[in-house]
Order: C-alpha cells, then sequence, then structure tokens
C-alpha cells in the first residue's frame, strides 16, 4: 500500500496566503481612510475659505459704503475674478471657487457683491487657498506614511498568526496521515482554542477510534473463525485419506487441502495484525533460498542469480560474511518469495522469471499484469482484482505485503512496459 503523501509546500502555501489577504485587507482600508480623509479635508478647507472671503467680503463693503475706500484686501473689478461673479444680482453677495494657480497664488476662493443697485461696479475680495493645500498634502503624506507603518506591522503579526493556524492544521494531518499510513493508535489530542481546527482535531480523533474498534473487531473475527476452522479441518483431511482412491477422492482432498491452506492463510494474517510475529535473523545465501524457495513450489520457474560467485571468491573478505549472503528469517523469505511465484503463476502467464540481483528479488510473468486498482490501492484481502488475472481468495499477495514490512524489506508492485506483472523484493543489507 502506498504511504500517505503530504502535498509539497501546502503549509507554506496556506500560511502565505494569509499573509498576503491581511496585507491586502490592510492596504485597502488605508487606501479608504486616506481617500476619505482627503475628501473631507479638502471640502472643510473650501468651505472655510468661502466662509472667509464671504466675511471679509461684507467688512469690505460696509467699509466702503461709509468712507469710500478699500478694505480687507477688496479689490474693484479685478481682471483675475472668475467669470460667474462679474455680474451678480443686485445687493446679493456670492462665492465662487477658482481653481486657477499664478505664481504663488494657488486656488483661491472669491466672494463679490455690486457696489449699488444701479451701478455695474463689483467689489470682489479674493481668499488664497495655497497654505491649506499645502497642509492638506502633507496631511496626505502623513497619512501615507502611518499606511506603510501599519501594514509593515500588520504583515508580521498575520504570518505569525497563520503560522499558529498552520502549526495547528499540520498536527491534524500528521495524524490523518500516520492513521492512513496504519497507525491507528496516532492521536492528535487537545488542541488549544474552541474553534473549527479544534472540531476537525476532534472528529479526526472519533474518527480514528471508531476505525480501530471496527479493525480489531475484524481481526479477532479472522482469528477466531481460522482458529475454529483448524481442528474440523484437519479431521476432515484425515477422513478424506480414509476414502477408496479414485477420481473423486482425489477432487476432494484437492478441496480439502485448499481449505486448509486458507486457513493457514487467515491465522498468518491474523498473527501479523496481532503483531505476534517475530523474524528469527540468520546470515543465509539468497540465492540458494530462493531457489529452495521456487523449488518448492512445484511450478515450472526459471531462476537465474546475477552475478553468482564461484569457488573460493564466494567466501569474501577474511572474518566477513560470504558474498551474496543477507540477514533475514529464511523461513519468512522462502514464504513471501512461494507466494509471488504462486500468484505469478496462478494470476499472470508463462514463463514466470525470478531474478536475484544482490539483495533484490524480482519475480516476473507475462500475463495481464497487475490490475490498476490494486497497484494504486495495494492489495485487498479476498479480492483478486481484474477478472482476466483468475481466482483466488486473493491473500498471496496481502501475506508477502506483510511479512516483508516485518523483515524490514521494501515490496513494490508494478507493471511491465511490454507487458506483465513485475514485484519487486528488496532486502535490507
Amino acid at each position: 500500500m502506498r504511504p500517505f503523501q503530504r502535498l509539497p509546500g501546502a503549509r507554506r502555501s496556506l500560511r502565505w496566503k494569509i499573509a498576503a489577504l491581511a496585507a491586502a485587507t490592510a492596504c485597502l482600508v488605508a487606501v479608504a481612510v486616506g481617500v476619505l480623509v482627503h475628501l473631507w479635508t479638502a471640502q472643510d478647507i473650501r468651505s472655510r475659505a468661502q466662509a472667509q472671503a464671504f466675511n471679509r467680503l461684507y467688512s469690505a463693503m460696509d467699509t466702503y459704503r461709509r468712507t469710500h475706500t478699500l478694505a480687507d484686501g477688496a479689490e474693484l473689478d479685478p481682471a483675475e475674478l472668475p467669470t460667474a461673479l462679474r455680474h451678480p444680482a443686485d445687493g446679493e453677495r456670492h462665492t465662487a471657487y477658482d481653481g486657477r494657480v499664478e505664481g504663488n497664488v494657488g486656488p483661491s476662493a472669491w466672494a463679490a457683491q455690486r457696489v449699488d443697485g444701479l451701478g455695474s461696479r463689483v467689489l470682489a475680495v479674493q481668499v488664497n487657498m495655497s497654505p491649506e493645500l499645502h497642509t492638506l498634502r502633507r496631511l496626505d503624506m502623513v497619512m501615507a506614511v502611518a499606511s506603510l507603518v501599519a501594514i509593515a506591522a500588520a504583515v508580521p503579526v498575520a504570518v505569525y498568526g497563520a503560522g499558529l493556524l498552520a502549526r495547528r492544521l499540520r498536527r491534524v494531518s500528521e495524524t490523518a496521515g500516520r492513521i492512513c499510513a496504519g497507525d491507528l493508535d496516532a492521536r492528535t489530542g487537545p488542541t488549544k482554542g474552541r474553534d473549527e481546527v479544534a472540531d476537525i482535531a476532534a472528529t479526526v480523533d472519533l474518527m480514528a477510534d471508531s476505525l480501530g474498534r471496527r479493525l480489531r473487531t475484524e481481526r479477532q473475527f479472522t482469528a477466531d473463525v481460522a482458529h475454529e476452522l483448524r481442528t474440523p479441518v484437519g479431521g476432515l483431511l484425515a477422513a478424506a485419506d480414509l476414502l477408496p482412491r479414485g477420481e473423486t477422492e482425489d477432487l476432494l482432498r484437492a478441496r480439502v487441502r485448499d481449505l486448509r491452506g486458507l486457513v493457514e492463510d487467515l491465522l498468518e494474517i491474523s498473527r501479523l495484525d496481532a503483531g505476534a510475529e517475530q523474524p528469527v535473523r540468520a546470515h543465509v545465501p539468497l540465492g540458494a533460498v530462493v531457489r529452495e524457495a521456487v523449488a518448492r513450489t512445484g511450478l515450472d520457474t526459471e531462476v537465474t542469480v546475477v552475478g553468482a560467485p564461484r569457488g573460493a571468491d564466494a567466501e569474501g573478505p577474511e572474518g566477513a560474511h560470504p558474498v551474496g549472503t543477507v540477514e533475514t528469517d529464511p523461513r519468512r523469505l522462502e514464504r513471501i518469495v512461494a507466494n509471488l511465484v504462486v500468484n505469478a503463476h496462478r494470476h499472470g502467464d508463462t514463463p514466470v522469471r525470478v531474478t536475484v540481483d544482490g539483495p533484490t528479488v524480482v519475480v516476473r510473468d507475462y500475463g495481464p499484469g497487475f490490475p490498476a486498482d490494486l497497484l494504486r490501492e495495494g492489495p485487498r484481502r479476498f479480492h483478486t482484482g481484474a477478472a482476466e488475472r483468475g481466482t483466488g481468495h486473493g491473500l498471496g499477495l496481502t501475506i508477502a505485503l506483510g511479512q516483508a514490512g516485518l523483515l524490514g524489506a521494501e515490496l513494490r508492485l508494478d507493471n511491465a512496459p511490454d507487458g506483465g506483472a513485475v514485484a519487486r523484493l528488496r532486502l535490507p543489507h
């Protein structure tokens, strides 16, 4: 079964996405606040300038009517007066905004009024808004700097907060990965906070508890059934041996032997599941063990040992183990090789070839190959895959995979480019 694989860069992606979102939000808030402050301040400056011009015009008009002199910067018919104020209504004061900039005089607010009801002369007052607008630009600059400082402070805080969230999610992800890899005792445990991440962690732990209970129940049931069937199947085989010789007796005996093999396989799987099996390691010649395992199957299989040593060279350096030996449990190794060879003959096609190259044993057939779901999900009990691969109870590869894991070996199943199934067992060395 393929181990759980973490998506590369997923943690960093989530962390920096949250940081980028926080930075973008801070930028939008800063821009919105800056624009609103600028518009409000500009409107306030314009309103106050127009009010100042209006008041100065009132005072200048009162002085002109009493003394016929100009005061408070008032002018009669100034050339710069905006067109809208050149012909104000009789006796009324009007204001207007002039956005022209000439020299040191920037945008201005004007107020104008006719000197008398019958004349055509206009008394006008101009209020220069340049100082106030310069203050507005300084305010804009201060707002921009403050916004940059706020963003610079918000991004590290967002990165730190996203890191805390990512660590909590990573813990849940690692627990789920360990459960997927077969560690049913893995738990996330209590997490800080009472939020959605804590809910996910609690749900994963509950799922693991439920899954563990179901699998333990299934394993116990398998072990109990296999143990209970062992005695009656043995008695059935003994009874079959007492039948008269004939075709019927041979067929019955073969079926009883198949049933006994199934019971033994179930017992072996239950022991592997329970972790009760312990390998007995020894230094053994890999090629010889493989040849012996293939011979015991009684199936026509070609065995090739690559670089097999001969003569004195087989002994290796003084004090070292002979060339071509491995430290493993020979009984379990024979079981793995035999299961792979039987599976190749039962579900594949001849010729079946076994190659020993260093610490690697390759079993190759020329049949339809392993089904796609088996390569994707690994061997499953009582499931033989595609119909074209024949029938069977589907325990051979499961046992081989379990025994390989017990020996610390790697068993990989694949299909050859030119057709056929390939099982590659790599022993530790």
